[in-house]
């Protein structure tokens, strides 16, 4: 049924104390509040009339208006002006009265848009009641304002009525159009009614004591305003009071109209004769019927009352519902999304790899990957080596040394001799100290760039990735590293004959493994691997840390022997150093350089090391491992000994079996006789212990482990048979060793005699030579004097510079068929992988490493689920008062706070691989963008991204914020915006303070508790003391602003240094600021726009997307700054 015509609603103005002032007609009265109002007669012209005072009796207010003691002006209602309040005033009610203009010419108003009537007091729009209520432009479009039509009266209403009197529109006729106003006023229960003919108004009514009501029928709604008294009066020589050819009703109105009157109207479904209003008072229907022969006045009328959207009658705040359904439905979906990424990652982690068969090159194929893969023999020279720390501690000191292709080149000495500084500077490693020296590849200086593309580096520590294959290992060095030009085939054949060099082609498909994850391989397998993601490059020179330390003698062997097959089945050239190697490993030795505190003690073929010894008075003793016994003789050598010392060494008391005993094999002297007196088995020795040192000289047909144990079983027979093998620590030996030392002992009192012949062989052993460089005033210095004036010495040097002569004399640098070390031509480097593809083999190896070490990412996915279903029961249905914007104050700073703090897990995103990115990158693996960009796009989708959109999913809907699509999208663009944002700084810190764990979480943590300080909640912005208020933001130069910043990233000069405040504000301003707050006080509800409140704890309801912006600047430059930090920090440096 259609609604009824409801008549008389209009805008009850708010009781206001000026009001009656705001809304005078236009009349200056500051002149005349200071004089008398009788004064104004005096000395006036006899034709002027006088001025108008409505304290006089002959002035009168209309409309009964209130008059002005003061000023004696009339205080005119709405719409009415003039001296007297007679004329109709034009425009709108959003005009206030004393601008609001008369009619112009022929008494017709034109009113302002959105309004009709005579005086242009009924609204016909909602746009035109927002200018009247005081609604912003930028609120106008949310239906903050309504005209109220047809209405019954709410506040203050107003009715634009035409008279449909029969009779009195043909005793008018010529045109002339009578017209009525009505209006009433809900707050002091009155009303008004004027009667117009032509624009002109003739009389007019004030009724109090009003009562209205509405009655609502199946087909027909009724309104009534009744009120009990009335009180009406004419205005002189207007129609109906005195116009000329008019009758005169003024004293009828002024006698007879007492009421009670009555204003009613009827609408009928589809339209009757009945519909329509009419205006009912006793006397006045007497007249009516006397005069026009009508029962009443009727009126055909139309009414409008401007009101706030509440306001509205029938109008009831929605009362929140939550959509159950939809909150289910969002949570299972996000279960079924963890529960598919689980299976994805049990999948991809379980999938066995792809078995691809052999490998089928061409024959182009084939000749172009063996032409790439050519490998140039290096022989490696160096001479004067020496390397000083910035404290100035001398590290090394006057180092030479020699190896050719086919060779291996052992480094041994104690800890902390040197050795790992020296391969470090054989390798060109960047080194914190000062390095000096001379450094040749086939007599040749190189530069350090073209080496490192030549060579390979294995640590001494491993550091793959455990969650990698093997094959995948090394696969990713072969692909980042091998030519650009190469075809995959031809790596991927390259990788699979590496892994049958080194044995490990078995394993290809078992995990790296390690302590804390899976358990893979063992620690002799990773060395081979370690070794394996070098040697697909086919390096002329390979470089190994200790690669037998933490292993077993076994295992230890297994890598040793591999790298001698290596070396002599494919001419590379081996450098490595080694603490203290079983006798088996120290046979495959084909050059040897003894350190001992920085200095040389022997620098040569490993075959002239023991003979040299004997011959300077350090034999091996029978049945010591000679690498034990050099390493202890370097240690004895440089320890510092009192007189009392030696004593107690030289003449130790024997034991109770009449042995005597030493603390190390050291103390074996020069009259021990050497095995290099005696044969072994049958065989000459040639001067090594049990001649089972020496390296046969013929052609390996069998395995070096067989031919040893040959060697080890024969060696047994031979002292059981000959008994004239290397002594067994047996009673036999005992007694030898007691022969030796009473020897040694006869050696040392024939050395004290004063009149003992001069003798090399008779020299004290701590006699020290001169103070030279480097020295260490004890026995130390004789064993580098002696080295520095030997034949090997001598021999070692002559060679060097014969290289260094026949590089220089060879033309071109190029190849004889010679295989001195100048003639093995010059090094060649060749393009790498391109940034791209660096990217996705980057990417590739760290999806695999995500998914398979899940509890991060799926921790991640089942905390955000479980935390949004708990935020969204303790948040459950916000409401829309006070109380309900202190919970979304609440909610939104803990949820920033939560997603902030989860966020410091990116403090480890580069912690774990530090170390494994500074030694690939040293080595060449791939440039710092790709991996970073790799890095950080594998940590922001799958951490920061898709848990905080679960999160945002379930508790959006759960807590009842505002159910738009636009809000929604809103809200989840700065929770994303904000992660990235905070993780963007969070990885910044942890990049540049990431080598210390508990420094970084220390500033991390203090850095999000800051910017959470600042970010409005707990701090009002407007309030921070001058002193401190750099903390939260930095005032900037407004010629900096307006020339380098655009204006929407600052605010008043400023820009705010809180990730939070951006984030915080954005979400309270999308969620609140079309918000209204009802306040139910005191028997009244008071209603707060949300905007209004905003700007109380001050936030800006305008900052929407300068937060958004904020935010997107903030994400951008720290991950700028990430970046630089990486480049510039994780640099290797040893």
């Amino acid at each position: 049924m259609r609604r009824a015509t409801l008549l008389l609603p209009l805008l009850a103005v708010l009781p206001d104390p000026s009001f009656a002032q705001r809304i005078r007609s236009n009349h200056s009265i500051a002149a005349l509040v200071t004089q008398s109002p009788f004064s104004l007669y005096g000395d006036r012209p006899p034709d002027c009339p006088p001025c108008f005072n409505c304290n006089l009796e002959d002035f009168v207010c209309h409309q009964f208006a209130d008059c002005s003691k003061a000023s004696g002006k009339c205080a005119c209602p709405p719409g009415f002006g003039g001296e007297d309040c007679s004329s109709p005033l034009c425009g709108s009610l959003a005009v206030p009265g004393r601008d609001r203009a008369p009619p112009g010419e022929g008494g017709q108003c034109e009113c302002d848009d959105g309004w009709e009537g005579i005086n242009c007091n009924v609204c016909k729009s909602d746009n035109a009641c927002s200018a009247f209520l005081g609604i912003p432009e930028e609120d106008k479009s949310n239906g903050a304002a309504v005209c109220y039509r047809e209405g019954l009266v709410v506040k203050k209403n107003y009715q634009m009525c035409d008279i449909t009197n029969r009779k009195i529109l043909d005793t008018l006729g010529d045109g002339r159009k009578p017209q009525a106003t009505f209006s009433c006023d809900a707050d002091d229960e009155t009303c008004n009614f004027q009667f117009w003919v032509d624009a002109r108004e003739s009389f007019y009514c004030a009724l109090d004591t009003c009562t209205w009501t509405a009655k609502a029928e199946e087909t027909r709604n009724t309104t009534e305003y009744r009120c009990e008294h009335i009180k009406c009066r004419c205005i002189p020589g207007r129609m109906l009071c005195g116009e000329d050819g008019s009758i005169d009703i003024g004293d009828f109105l002024a006698e007879e109209i007492k009421g009670p009157a009555s204003f009613s109207s009827i609408s009928t479904e589809g339209g009757s004769s009945s519909d329509g209003s009419k205006f009912e008072e006793p006397a006045m229907n007497d007249l009516i019927s006397k005069v026009f022969g009508d029962a009443s006045i009727t009126l055909n009328c139309h009414a409008g009352e401007c009101l706030s959207r509440t306001e509205v009658p029938g109008y009831e705040r929605p009362v929140k519902k939550i959509n159950t359904p939809l909150i289910a439905g969002v949570i299972a979906g996000c279960a079924l999304f963890v529960v598919a990424v689980s299976l994805l990652v049990f999948f991809l982690s379980r999938r066995a790899n792809r078995r691809l068969g052999p490998i089928h090159l061409s024959d182009d194929e084939e000749e172009e990957g063996a032409r790439m893969m050519e490998t140039r023999p290096a022989a490696l020279s160096f001479e004067h080596v020496s390397y000083r720390l910035g404290s100035g501690r001398q590290v090394l000191h006057d180092i030479s040394g020699s190896v050719k292709p086919g060779e291996l080149l052992a480094i041994m000495g104690a800890s902390g001799a040197g050795k790992t500084s020296l391969l470090d500077l054989l390798a060109r490693k960047n080194k914190r100290g000062s390095p000096t020296g001379n450094f040749y590849v086939n007599g040749e200086k190189v530069a350090d760039d073209e080496f490192r593309g030549v060579i390979g580096f294995v640590d001494q520590e491993d550091t793959l990735l455990p969650t990698l294959t093997v094959h995948e290992t090394i696969l990713d060095s072969a692909m980042l590293r091998l030519p650009r030009d190469m075809g995959l085939a031809s790596k991927l054949q390259r990788v699979e004959e590496v892994e049958r060099q080194l044995g490990i082609y078995g394993i290809r498909d078992q995990f790296i493994g390690s302590e804390e994850s899976v358990r893979g391989i063992s620690g002799g397998e990773k060395r081979r691997v370690g070794i394996a993601c070098e040697l697909v490059t086919s390096p002329s020179i390979l470089f190994l840390d200790e690669p037998t330390s933490g292993l077993d003698a076994f295992n230890a062997f297994n890598v040793i022997e591999s790298l001698v097959t290596l070396c002599k089945t494919y001419n590379r050239t081996v450098v490595f150093t080694i603490h203290q190697p079983r006798s088996n490993i120290v046979a495959l030795f084909d050059q040897l350089i003894l350190l001992a505190k920085g200095r040389t003690v022997y620098s040569g073929p490993f075959a002239s090391c023991q003979p040299y010894f004997d011959g300077i008075g350090y034999p091996c003793p029978p049945g010591f491992n000679i690498a034990d016994y050099l390493v202890d003789l370097t240690m004895h050598a440089g320890a510092e000994k009192t007189p009392m010392d030696s004593d107690r060494l030289r003449f130790s008391e024997p034991d109770a079996d009449g042995r005597v005993t030493r603390g190390s094999s050291a103390m074996a002297v020069k009259s021990i006789t050497s095995t290099e007196n005696g044969t072994v088995g049958g065989h000459d020795s040639n001067g090594s212990p049990g001649g089972s040192l020496i390296r046969p000289k013929g052609k390996r047909r069998t395995s070096i482990r067989q031919q040893q144990e040959r060697q080890l079983y024969t060696r047994k027979k031979s002292h059981q048979g000959a008994g004239n093998s290397t002594p067994r620590i047996d009673d036999s030996s005992l007694g030898l060793m007691d022969n030796a030392v009473e020897t040694t002992q006869q050696w040392l009192r024939t050395s004290k005699r004063k009149d003992a012949p001069p003798s090399q062989m008779l020299d004290d052993l701590h006699a020290t030579p001169p103070a030279a460089p480097g020295s260490t005033a004890t026995d130390l210095d004789n064993l580098v004097e002696n080295f520095a004036n030997s034949e090997v010495a001598e021999q070692l040097h002559h060679n060097i510079h014969s290289a260094i002569s026949g590089a220089n004399g060879r033309p071109n640098g190029q190849v004889n068929g010679s295989k001195s070390p100048s003639t093995y031509g010059k090094m060649r480097s060749y393009k790498r992988s391109s940034l791209v593809r660096q990217f996705v083999i980057l990417s590739r190896r760290t999806w695999r490493n995500l998914y398979r070490n899940p509890l991060l990412l799926l921790t991640h996915y089942a905390t955000s689920i479980l935390l949004a279903v708990l935020l969204g029961a303790l948040f459950y249905g916000l409401t829309d008062n006070l109380a309900g914007f202190q919970n979304r104050l609440g909610f939104l700073f803990f949820l920033l706070a939560l997603c902030g703090f989860s966020c410091l897990t990116s403090l480890q995103t580069f912690g774990q691989e530090r170390l494994l990115f500074m030694r690939e990158r040293g080595k060449g693996y791939y440039s710092v963008f790709p991996y970073y960009l790799a890095k950080v796009l594998f940590d922001i989708i799958p951490l920061r991204v898709l848990p905080v959109i679960i999160m945002g999913a379930i508790v959006y809907p759960m807590t009842g914020l505002t159910p738009a699509w636009a809000e929604f999208w809103k809200f989840m663009l700065f929770l994303v915006l904000f992660n990235l944002a905070a993780s963007s700084v969070v990885m910044c810190v942890g990049i540049l303070l990431g080598s210390n764990a508990g420094v970084a979480n220390l500033v991390g943590v203090l850095v999000m508790l800051f910017s959470l300080l600042f970010s409005g909640f707990l701090l009002n912005r407007e309030s921070t003391g001058k002193g401190v208020r750099w903390l939260q933001n930095v005032c900037l130069d407004p010629q900096l602003i307006t020339s380098r910043i655009p204006e929407h990233i600052v605010t008043n000069e400023t820009i705010q240094l809180s990730v939070f405040h951006y984030g915080f504000e954005g979400l309270i301003v999308n969620e609140v600021r079309y918000l209204s707050l009802i306040d139910h006080k005191y028997g009244i509800d008071i209603e707060v726009p949300g905007s209004a409140i905003l700007s109380t704890f001050g936030f800006d309801p305008l900052a929407l997307w300068t937060d958004a912006i904020g935010l997107s600047v903030f994400c951008g430059v720290f991950l700028v700054l990430a970046y630089v930090g990486m480049w510039a920090v994780l640099v290797e440096r040893r």
